[in-house]
């Protein structure tokens, strides 16, 4: 039995009307645990669980580590997760409530990573936030569930922190031979990292991440997404955190679902008629959630000097 759950696909009346096409939408907001990190999160905790594993470790404040604490939970197998100092009492507090051991070290995500490597033993497993062939198969099932449905669309838009979800839509795409479905991959200004590696051919690892989008900031993709680029039509766009933040509220208003930054710098580019998607009568959202922010953080980002409205 599956970790995630088939969500919903619905064609959004309001962002149709907006954008002049029809938008479908995947609300995989609506998985347990709030993303769609459980899919591939879960996939591997199962197989990780076949293998003999005793207790799985994490390195991630925000929505992995509250995918690895709910699968844990689920399993009953005890999970630790690592949290850079930076991380949200309101993230700390979701994962404590799922079960998981937090443990706070560092200042970034990759000082967090390196220290819960000091933490494995023979029994333990490792539960990389994005960069995991086992993950990328588990979120391919979100093509997989839309192909059930056999609603082929035009174009997918997703978005692309460390390069997971955009590595398992891919291998989706392709293993439902829809070859010629092109791929958008969004990320917001100072969280661009893929962008990065488009543009230089190679992963490139940035000197800081600037966004308010920390579900994007992932200094460097996986190598993964950068194959992606290369072997099926990916697209990279880039939004404002203004435009991710107002997307936010907007999509709040239009369906009752809140998302994080991430989620709604996909969405500005539907909201906002980005010029890319123009010769697309159908396309895919993927909103894929995000559980740690509240509408008091975005309307405190959204008030910050320096955000665009």
């Amino acid at each position: 039995m599956n970790l995630h759950i088939d969500t919903p696909l619905l064609e959004s009346r309001a962002l149709s009307v907006q954008a002049g096409r029809s938008i479908w939408l995947k609300l995989d907001a609506l998985q347990p645990a709030g993303s769609f990190k459980i899919r591939g999160i879960g996939h591997a905790c199962r197989v990780y669980q076949e293998q003999g594993a005793r207790r799985f470790v994490s390195s991630s404040g925000g929505n992995a580590g509250l995918a690895v604490a709910y699968a844990g939970r689920c399993l009953n197998i005890p999970v630790t997760v690592v949290v850079p100092e930076t991380t949200t009492e309101r993230a700390k507090e979701l994962l404590r409530l799922e079960g998981a051991e937090v443990i706070v070290h560092g200042g970034s995500w990759q000082e967090a990573n390196q220290h819960a490597q000091t933490l494995l033993g023979a029994t333990d497993a490792f539960l990389h936030p994005f960069d995991n062939p086992l993950l990328w198969h588990g979120h391919a099932s979100l093509i997989d569930e839309v192909a059930m449905a056999q609603c082929k669309p035009d174009a997918v838009v997703l978005a692309v922190g460390g390069g997971g979800l955009l590595a398992g839509i891919v291998e989706g795409l392709q293993r439902n031979q829809w070859h010629d479905v092109p791929v958008f991959a969004v990320e917001t200004e100072g969280a661009a990292s893929f962008h990065a590696a488009v543009l230089a051919g190679h992963t490139v690892e940035l000197e800081r991440i600037s966004s308010i989008a920390t579900s994007l900031g992932a200094k460097r993709v996986c190598e993964q997404a950068l194959h992606c680029a290369n072997t099926h039509p990916v697209h990279s766009l880039v939004v404002s955190d203004g435009s991710a933040l107002a997307a936010c509220e907007r999509f709040l208003a239009d369906h009752r679902v809140l998302v994080e930054p991430a989620c709604g710098a996909v969405l500005s580019v539907v909201y906002e008629q980005n010029p890319a998607l123009a010769p697309y009568n159908k396309i895919l959202v993927v909103v894929c959630g995000g559980a740690t922010t509240s509408i008091e953080q975005i309307r405190s980002w959204a008030s910050q000097p320096g955000i665009q409205q």
